[in-house]
């Protein structure tokens, strides 16, 4: 086996360098096999020269803040999440604007902050990535004091996740707001003043998306600009006309088509999006206290994730160009 460091491959270089100290936080009511989990975590980290990790569980009452700050201040340089996308955004509110790096290993219905870095649905492959050490900053939104790396949205979407059926999601993935959107169609739509960096647009609406990234449920990429570390944010303003469009929309959303009709998009860093009523709110897929208003800000660079090493992919939202 070659001796001289230039001559080994850069995985090893990588593996070769400090162990990390790391947490694992996880979602007991999302993740089966919790001790296989346990096992293929420890013994990778160990293999790696990494000492054992901090095994941290979300509660009802706690959905990760808590356990990813306590991490931190623990110690940890690397914080494994196990969950859906709810346990991912909650783990980030503990992470952001810290120096430690969130390794997801995706594990509930979306997932879609995974599917946007372009980071592998298995354990297995995200242990790697984190001991391959490939870092990047994001940013990510912030609406009154909470954090999101995904989507801030108002009006239908916020609807439709409100009242999807847990346990539809869980057995029909993104068929389950489909039946959740048809409870909505009859609903008025939003008399809008839409302002990005300054500039308003009156508009009539069905809802309204902020993005991070782009990707939904199903993969329809609803804003294939956006891109999660260029400091803005992308707005979709949707407005389906007639049965035509919704049926597009809809249908959209269950195979995965890239093109949603009547939206409007628009870029920029100070958003504020001011309905005639108040209007249900979410952040990735979280829902959040109706109001009238949506005001997002972005927080350039504020979070360190986990992917694939830069000369691997380029592209952020990219994962690796080949099987490896």
């Amino acid at each position: 086996m070659p001796t001289d460091e230039t001559t080994e491959p850069a995985a090893q270089q990588r593996l070769d360098e400090k162990p990390l100290r790391s947490a694992v936080i996880v979602n007991p009511n999302r993740v089966d096999g919790l001790d296989a989990l346990r096992a293929t975590i420890t013994a990778r980290l160990a293999e790696a020269g990494w000492p054992e990790p901090a095994w941290l569980e979300t509660t009802a009452e706690d959905p990760g803040t808590g356990q990813a700050r306590q991490a931190v201040d623990d110690g940890a340089e690397v914080v494994f999440v196990s969950g859906g996308d709810g346990t991912v955004r909650a783990c980030i509110e503990g992470l952001v604007g810290t120096d430690a790096a969130l390794a997801i290993l995706p594990g509930g219905t979306g997932n879609l902050l995974a599917t946007n870095l372009g980071i592998p649905p298995r354990p297995e492959d995200g242990i790697r990535l984190a001991l391959e050490r490939g870092r990047r900053q994001i940013d990510v939104g912030e609406v009154d004091g909470q954090v999101f790396a995904v989507m801030a949205g108002m009006g239908l979407d916020a609807a439709m996740m409100d009242d999807a059926p847990t346990a539809l999601k869980a057995k029909a993935g993104a068929l389950a707001y489909v039946v959740s959107a048809l409870k909505h169609l009859t609903d008025d739509e939003m008399n809008l003043e839409v302002t990005v960096d300054g500039r308003t647009r009156r508009r009539r609406a069905r809802t309204v998306l902020v993005g991070n990234v782009g990707r939904l449920q199903a993969g329809t990429n609803l804003l294939p600009d956006a891109e999660p570390d260029n400091g803005q944010l992308e707005v979709a303003i949707v407005a389906p006309r007639n049965l035509k469009h919704w049926v597009q929309l809809l249908w959209g959303v269950v195979r995965g088509k890239s093109r949603v009709p009547s939206r409007e998009v628009v870029r920029g860093r100070e958003i504020s999006v001011v309905s005639d009523r108040p209007q249900p709110r979410q952040l990735d897929g979280d829902v959040i206290e109706p109001s009238e208003r949506l005001d997002v800000a972005v927080r350039p660079e504020a979070l360190w994730v986990c992917v694939y090493q830069p000369d691997e992919s380029e592209d952020l939202a990219e994962g690796a160009p080949t099987a490896r």
